[in-house]
């Protein structure tokens, strides 16, 4: 079975999009990040979505959104991206190595793989290249632009 979670902070505002760029954008445009996690896994669905809430999630400071559908709305595209496999995720060692440290979970881990989202605003879809000359590096990530269309 597999299974998505989107993890949102609550209380931080939109971001000023041009912090993400080395060189600023010549329109005021904002961003929301978010993290997700695609787990695949056997056994009961609920005690996988009780590890993630216990694990993952800070209930009092951020959200949660179960499913592929997008965590947040209205983005004039998104950026997807995550580690390749084989390189270095430090995050995803460190699960893994939490679960593997739990005495009879109830259900097996099979697979994980974490992505960032990073929701841009009022930007337009021709500048998604300049974001992803940006933030990712081809050596380590690999990455997808999901246009309005696909996603609204």
């Amino acid at each position: 079975m597999q299974k998505t979670y989107e993890i949102q902070d609550r209380f931080i505002e939109p971001g000023d999009a041009s912090g993400l760029l080395y060189e600023p954008l010549s329109d005021s445009a904002t961003f929301v990040s978010t993290r997700r996690y695609h787990l695949e896994f056997k056994g009961h669905e609920a005690a996988a979505d009780e590890f993630v809430r216990d694990t993952l999630l800070d209930p009092i400071s951020q959200s949660l959104s179960l499913g592929e559908g997008d965590a947040v709305e209205g983005a004039s595209f998104v950026l997807e991206y995550g580690m390749k496999p084989g390189a270095l995720d430090l995050e995803k060692e460190a699960i893994l190595a939490h679960f593997a440290g739990i005495e009879e979970p109830g259900w097996s881990l099979t697979g994980l793989t974490i992505q960032q989202r990073i929701y841009l605003f009022d930007t337009p879809p021709e500048s998604a290249d300049r974001f992803v000359r940006d933030i990712c590096n081809a050596a380590i990530h690999h990455w997808t632009v999901i246009p309005a269309a696909d996603h609204a």
